[in-house]
């Protein structure tokens, strides 16, 4: 027995002989203490954290070779290699980390609207509670400055450009159909329920070297990555009936909506400007999966969307109504993964498919086309510390479009087109202080449809001038191939391209936000053509121009009247085009040099409601009348609309909700369509393009179900 207490004691002194002390003092780069901050032998559970004069002292049995490490919440971690038996107390300084919430922010081109945005314009409560928008994202984004309202259309038209020029992704993988099926001059919706989306990012120009194929705009939305608990939304509506429930594990959750909508009997309570033989209905659903790695989040998000309707549509140039029937089907998959690996390194990487088919009828004529599309894309991000990240990647598009048109007497064509698009990106982005910072990549791309590569060079930099103001720029060169109506017919392109060049000077603090930005885009190798409308003998080249030069301004407020929030935007653009069939160049009919929104929310306590206001703006926009002769001389009314909604709480989980959009009932023209002859007078007749109807009311009850027995739909109406 006494050998092996020997033994013990023998040990024990051993290890205490081996264990070696490590101290010194930590400072800031003023040189001041730095108190609280963490210590410790990496890969190891020694360790110890500094005196309020900076000073530490711990004890380790490693030897060798080792790395210290020093963090510390509002500086930089520090690394330091050291070995162990010879080191000697030194003094670490420590810099100030320049990724905290007050550094500068790279914000030309780009509205923020999410939890995780450093500088949000816009909430995601926001994107849903905005009267007149009807819960359509669009609707939302379309009072933001630098958008303009295109009624016949529904659609994002941004800075000029049309709205195939804007490029829509969720969890960065983009959707090649983001709407509604819809019939021409009626305004369709964005096929996306804000339920399951977290917040969003909506660049008017400018954006990053990661996304390609957009003229204009992108528009990423992201979805939820972990709900706080399992509920069940109950939606009924004068338009239809929704359904939603969330279910969360452990691990992983699983979220889904569906939605039905039938218009029928609301067209029978409020006259419509709109001939139905059927009206609209739909049947819709998306869900959302999700799986918590230990280092990454797996997400598989799905969307279906049934539509049908049928209706006589009034056409200046034929006697009797044009008979207009179509059923859609669409569907969108994408599955994603984001997580971080090794030494401050992210994967993230996805694949998406798309079909969309649709069955047109044009009184006797049959049209069938239909749409695979896919995405494939990886992106690999490094940071260096805190001052240096470096992103790079790859993206590769497959598009197979095709399309019948059949008559009675037997002539049929088929048209259609296949696409591969392969790009590559690289883009580093320098803090070089919490005051300056610099964002320069390029992107590569080919397109197989084309021939032809581009490569495209993007940069933005952000000078912040005090606490809460900065301005930025940013350049970038942009491509896009021509749209489906044209290669479907021809395939001799070129890349269009634009460039955009960019002056943002933002105020962000005490719940205020303005921002002004001034931006010019250059327009080359647009699509001009020879015919009325684009049809199979149509003669396509690639020598359109144009430009689009303006101002937009934004101002937000939540702070200075108690339980109201606002926003004000406006928008002046300078923007004409020589492209399509045009004679010369001109304002494009979609333009409205003047755009206008107020945009309120009021929650009266005593009431347990919110009440909403919308006033919309825009000045008259161009039109070509061939009974004048100067081209597109015509110019519309101003267009105004003022919405009103209402929110009341029936209880913690229960809301009544009702709206009204063009409450005055305001007779909003968009343009007008001639006879392509003129008549006995020698005057070629015409036809407004006008509202489907004078005002929209909405009604529903939305009722949720969840443990907490606190949670309400308020921030989806």
């Amino acid at each position: 027995m006494k050998p092996i207490i020997t033994i013990v004691f023998l040990l024990a002194g051993w290890l205490m002989e081996a264990q070696t002390k490590i101290s010194g003092t930590v400072t800031d780069d003023k040189g001041q203490p730095v108190a609280g901050a963490n210590i410790y032998i990496d890969g190891t559970y020694d360790g110890g954290t500094t005196a309020e004069d900076g000073t530490f002292s711990f004890e380790t049995v490693e030897t060798g070779a080792q790395a210290l490490v020093i963090t510390s919440l509002t500086l930089e971690d520090l690394r330091q290699d050291i070995v162990v038996e010879s080191y000697q107390p030194v003094t670490f300084k420590m810099h100030k980390s320049v990724n905290t919430l007050d550094a500068v922010v790279i914000s030309a081109g780009t509205f923020n609207a999410g939890d995780n945005s450093k500088v949000n314009v816009l909430n995601p409560l926001d994107i849903v509670t905005t009267a007149g928008a009807a819960g359509d994202i669009i609707g939302a984004l379309n009072t933001l400055p630098g958008t303009q309202t295109v009624g016949e259309s529904g659609r994002l038209f941004v800075r000029g450009g049309e709205s195939d020029e804007t490029q829509t992704f969720v969890d960065g993988i983009r959707v090649a159909q983001p709407y509604n099926a819809s019939a021409n001059n009626l305004p369709t919706r964005g096929r996306f329920s804000p339920f399951l989306f977290k917040g969003m990012t909506f660049s008017t120009g400018g954006y990053s070297a990661e996304f390609g194929e957009a003229l204009s705009s992108v528009l990423l939305l992201n979805t939820i990555e972990e709900p706080a608990q399992a509920q069940t939304d109950i939606s009924l509506m004068t338009v239809g009936l929704g359904l939603g429930h969330t279910q969360k594990w452990e691990k992983s959750s699983l979220s889904f909506n569906a939605a039905y909508m039938d218009l029928k009997p609301y067209q029978l309570a409020v006259p419509q400007n709109v001939d139905w033989n059927k009206p609209y209905r739909s049947l819709s659903g998306e869900t959302v999966y999700r799986y918590k790695f230990v280092n990454g989040m797996l997400k598989i998000y799905g969307a279906f969307d049934h539509a049908t309707f049928d209706l006589n549509q009034k056409d200046i140039n034929s006697p009797v109504p044009v008979r207009v029937d179509m059923a859609n089907d669409n569907l969108y998959v994408n599955t994603s993964y984001k997580g971080m690996f090794g030494t401050q390194w992210t994967i993230q990487t996805g694949v998406a498919y798309g079909y969309s088919h649709n069955d047109i009828g044009l009184d006797n004529n049959k049209v069938t086309n239909g749409e695979h599309s896919s995405h494939m894309k990886l992106k690999l991000t490094k940071k260096f510390r805190n001052h240096i990240k470096l992103t790079f990647g790859g993206d590769y598009f497959i598009t197979d479009f095709n399309e019948d048109y059949k008559q009675p007497d037997a002539f049929t064509f088929n048209s259609g087109y296949n696409n591969s698009i392969a790009a590559a990106y690289a883009e580093t982005e320098i803090i070089f202080t919490e005051k300056f910072a610099l964002k320069a990549g390029a992107r590569a791309t080919h397109a197989s449809v084309l021939g032809k590569g581009a490569i495209e060079p993007r940069t933005a930099l952000a000078y912040k001038v005090s606490d809460k103001s900065q301005f930025s720029l940013a350049y970038g060169d942009f491509h896009q191939t021509p749209k489906a109506d044209y290669l479907k017919y021809f395939r001799d392109f070129n890349y269009e391209r634009t460039s955009h060049y960019i002056f943002n000077y933002m105020y962000n603090g005490n719940g205020k936000t303005f921002r002004a930005e001034l931006y010019d885009k250059e327009y080359s190798n647009l699509v001009k053509y020879n015919t009325a409308t684009v049809q199979y003998d149509t003669q396509f080249n690639n020598n359109g121009t144009g430009y689009a030069r303006g101002i937009d301004l934004f101002w937000r407020d939540n702070k200075s009247i108690k339980n109201l929030e606002y926003w004000v935007s406006y928008s002046y653009i300078d923007s004409k085009r020589d492209y399509r069939n045009y004679e010369r160049s001109v304002t494009p009919g979609y333009i409205a040099k003047h755009n206008f929104s107020v945009v309120s929310k009021y929650f009266v306590t005593s009431l347990r409601s919110q009440i909403g206001a919308t006033y919309s703006f825009n000045s008259g926009r161009p039109y070509d009348n061939p009974n004048e002769t100067a081209f597109m001389n015509g110019k519309t009314g101003s267009y105004n609309n003022l919405s009103l909604s209402w929110a009341y709480l029936i209880d913690a989980q229960k809301i009544l909700y009702f709206s009204v959009s063009n409450v005055t009932g305001a007779d909003n023209i968009f343009g007008y369509t001639y006879a392509n002859s003129p008549g006995t007078d020698g005057q070629f007749a015409r036809q407004a393009v006008t509202q489907p109807a004078s005002r929209f009311f909405f009604v529903g009850f939305f009722w949720t179900i969840s443990d907490d027995k606190k949670s309400n739909q308020l921030n989806n109406l």
